[in-house]
């Protein structure tokens, strides 16, 4: 499935909320991403089209099985470019983030890959150290 960098954006932000166990609503998630309650329903109806979040977004945003496959996925390549930019390029936890984002909502899927492997091979070969 090809999603936009909007999407993957909102979709980041939302697994993000949830990890703190409260219930995300389209608010949270505008104020989260600093953009209006209006961007967050139209996002939020495009991913229910897509079928990556429950229709129902109204009381609660909740990911799909589909969104929830997706996502794991979009999550495992975030981690390690966190990692990267963290770890590696010693940025605050935060600014890595930011740029983890940035990262893989602006290079192709097969670069953000092909960076998740380098970032996981230079920790291999570092634990064996």
């Amino acid at each position: 499935m090809e999603l936009c960098n909007g999407q993957i954006k909102y979709l980041i932000a939302i697994h993000q909320l949830q990890d703190t166990g409260e219930k995300v609503k389209c608010v949270t998630i505008a104020n989260y991403l600093k953009v209006s309650r209006p961007s967050v329903s139209k996002t939020l109806r495009c991913l229910a089209d897509s079928g990556l979040v429950y229709k129902n977004f109204c009381n609660s945003v909740e990911f799909t099985e589909e969104g929830k496959k997706v996502v794991e996925e979009l999550m495992k390549n975030y981690n390690e470019i966190y990692i990267f930019f963290n770890q590696f390029l010693k940025l605050e936890s935060e600014l890595a983030k930011e740029h983890s984002v940035k990262f893989i909502t602006s290079f192709p899927q097969n670069t953000c890959d092909k960076l998740s492997s380098l970032i996981i091979s230079s920790l291999k070969k570092k634990s064996k150290k």
